[in-house]
């Protein structure tokens, strides 16, 4: 069997599998699930917390209420003001999601993936044999939502800080457990 028929029943495999999966990643496969490699399987996956979207959806709320009072005045000039508010609103809260969508974090049998942007992409691939140390930073409100600041350090290598990480410490429980593995 040649490489690309190989790699095609790769795909389709991957794909059968994830029938358990949110449906949000069973119809647009992600970066992480784009490159792995043959024999590398998914083991944890995380992504930025949700209360990143605090701040743009109070934003959009606020131009919500003004768009709201536009759209009630009978005068035809403040009907186009609330329609232009009301699309305003909803394209912060479509950038704030789509940010939010673009950073993921993975852990492998082989390696911590960590990908972020969407337009602009970053990608970091620490392979688990070369991870020297996970660092976890939780505020006491980031500790009671379960988010926190993890920074990764590879062997020779700068730290790498990631903010707003959901469950820190499950990703540290699976980076140092895959570690282990890989080391014996």
């Amino acid at each position: 069997m040649d490489r690309h028929t190989n790699h095609g029943s790769q795909q389709l495999q991957l794909w059968r599998s994830q029938g358990n999966l949110p449906a949000r990643q069973r119809f647009v496969m992600s970066y992480v699930r784009k490159h792995l490699v043959a024999g590398e399987s998914l083991i944890y996956e995380t992504g930025v917390h949700w209360s990143v979207l605090l701040g743009p959806l109070v934003i959009a709320m606020v131009i919500f209420a003004g768009a709201i009072a536009c759209l009630l005045q009978r005068n035809s000039d403040f009907l186009y003001a609330g329609a232009a508010l009301l699309g305003v609103a909803l394209a912060v809260l479509a950038v704030a999601v789509v940010k939010r969508n673009a950073t993921e974090i993975a852990v492998t049998n082989r390696r911590v993936i960590i990908k972020t942007g969407w337009v602009d992409r970053r990608s970091l691939e620490i392979m688990l044999a070369k991870v020297e140390s996970i660092g976890i930073t939780e505020s006491f409100l980031g500790r009671m939502l379960g988010y926190g600041t993890v920074v990764i350090r590879g062997t020779g290598g700068t730290p790498e800080p990631f903010e707003r990480i959901a469950h820190p410490s499950e990703l540290r429980k699976h980076v140092h457990e895959q570690a282990d593995q890989a080391r014996t």
